[in-house]
């Protein structure tokens, strides 16, 4: 079992590299990404967040999708923005409005190292957003201003002061 490693680690922080392998071992971490980030009753897990900064992320809600995305680029935004609560399963137990792109068009990879492309829009759009975020060392309290990030990261600290922060 995968562990996601909380804020404060630097591995969150780092800028990914891009995956180069397509291979057993790359299909067995996507789906350990997978049972790790169900088990936590998220709806998206990069890899930097259970200490592997590489350039990929899963995403899975509930019969929408269900995708793993390596080496993704993101082509494309809307003009138009709009704010929606978002968490994230390193910083467990916070949730902040966040603004981004109503839209987003992304190019990746399968596992397999087959390219595709999304347009999305809605939760599927936002966590393409903010897993993408993750793989340049961004968490979403890095979107807030400065005291709302003060806040959030007070409040994550006093809801998991008995935690771990592997």
């Amino acid at each position: 079992m995968l562990h996601i490693l909380k804020l404060g680690n630097p591995v969150l922080g780092q800028q990914c590299a891009p995956v180069t392998e397509f291979n057993e071992e790359l299909k067995k971490t996507v789906e350990g990404m997978f049972e790790a980030m169900e088990k936590a009753d998220g709806v998206g897990l990069a890899a930097p967040q259970v200490g592997i900064p590489k350039r990929f992320f899963v995403i899975e809600i509930k019969d929408e999708v269900r995708r793993a995305f390596i080496n993704p680029q993101i082509v494309q935004t809307s003009m138009d923005e709009v704010m929606m609560e978002e968490g994230c399963l390193s910083v467990p137990g916070v949730y902040r409005e966040v603004k981004r792109p109503r839209q987003v068009t992304v190019q990746a990879q399968d596992v397999e190292g087959r390219p595709f492309t999304v347009t999305a829009d809605g939760l599927y759009g936002r966590c393409i957003q903010h897993e993408y975020d993750h793989l340049n060392g961004v968490l979403f309290i890095d979107h807030l201003d400065e005291v709302e990030k003060e806040q959030a990261v007070k409040l994550f600290k006093r809801k998991n002061r008995f935690g771990r922060n592997k």
